[in-house]
Formats: C-alpha cells, structure tokens, sequence
C-alpha cells in the first residue's frame, strides 16, 4: 500500500517538475516544508536527474529547493506561533507538555536555535515539521529563516547530486532514504517512551 502511493506521489512530482522547472521544485519544497509529507527524498533527487540529462542546473535546483522551503516553512511558523502556542499552553497538560516544558523549549531555541533548525533541516521526517515548534517557541525569525534556508541549501543541494550522479538509477535513492524514514521514527518512538515515563513519574 505505502509501495502503491509513493508511486503515484513519484509520478505527480515529476510531472509537476517537468512541467513547471524551477518553479515546480519550489512548489514542491514549499508544500514538504509546510508540515505536509510530501518526500524531498523523491523531489530533489528527480531534479539532479534533469541536472543529469542537461535541463537544469546543479546550483539552481538546490536554490529553487531552499526557496521553496523558506516559504513553505513561514506559514506553519507563524501557526506555531499564533495557534499552536495557545493550544499548548492551555491544553497542553493532556498531552503531558507542562509550563516548564515550555520554558525549556524557548530557552533551547532562544540560545541554540541556530543549531536546532539546521539539523533539523538535514533530518527525513523531522525537517517537514520542524518550522511548527519553532513558531511555538517564538524563535527569532531573521535567524529562523536565515538557518532555513543554510539547512535546507545543504539538504536540497546533496539530494540533487546524489540524483544528478546516480543518473539513470536515481529512483534507486528513494530506497535507501526511506529506511533512514524508520530510523528517525524509530528514534522519535524512544524519545516519545522516555518522555511519557518522564512526566508520569513527575
């Protein structure tokens, strides 16, 4: 089933690439970056093969890429910032999320924000959401797109190579990019555990 739609997603983004360029992968990045799971690991690595096949270039995909996660990032900050923000701080006890653990995540994106957004931007899965608690702890924006845009440059630049080198054979990328899918789930399940045990013996 998961097979079945990666396959339809992979034919609809490269249709979207093909048919727009530059503009469609900044399109696509957009979306990936707005907190909706649409794989960069299929959109950048399509791009470096049109870089493979002379259509585009190395530098202006990985560009189109990082703009577009700029503005895809903007909106799901500022609905951190102004609807997850009070939902937090009023329900966020249900979810096990106390005042304190506010505090601490706006003192930890106050003084290593930098650090946390871009390697969150390198990290399947964590980047396509990663802009919603930045806005719920009020990061400073210049720095929140400044370190966007670094991270997500990195990002877009090493999965157009990576498609741009493997040519013919890029769709092989998806393969080995969506086991590493289940490595950062699988660690997000053993932070979720410590956490849940955390706050129950509190």
């Amino acid at each position: 089933m998961l097979e079945q739609i990666i396959a339809v997603l992979a034919t609809w983004i490269m249709g979207v690439i093909s048919a727009l360029g530059y503009s469609g992968v900044v399109l696509l990045m957009a979306i990936e970056s707005a907190c909706i799971p649409l794989p960069s690991e299929i959109i950048m690595p399509f791009a470096g093969f049109l870089v493979f096949k002379g259509e585009m270039t190395l530098l202006g995909v990985a560009l189109a890429g990082a703009i577009g996660c700029v503005v895809g990032s903007i909106p799901a900050y500022y609905l951190g910032m102004y609807g997850g923000r009070p939902l937090v701080e009023k329900y966020g006890k249900w979810v096990l999320i106390s005042h304190k653990d506010l505090n601490w995540a706006d003192q930890a994106f106050a003084k290593h924000g930098d650090l946390i957004i871009f390697v969150g931007r390198l990290l399947p899965a964590v980047r396509t959401f990663i802009a919603f608690p930045a806005g719920v702890a009020r990061m400073n924006m210049t720095k929140f797109v400044l370190y966007t845009f670094v991270g997500s440059l990195t990002w877009c630049y090493l999965l157009a190579f990576a498609g741009f080198k493997m040519g013919e054979n890029w769709e092989s990328l998806k393969v080995y990019f969506h086991e590493f899918h289940y490595i950062i789930a699988g660690a997000g399940l053993i932070f979720v555990i410590w956490y849940v045990r955390r706050h129950f013996k509190h």
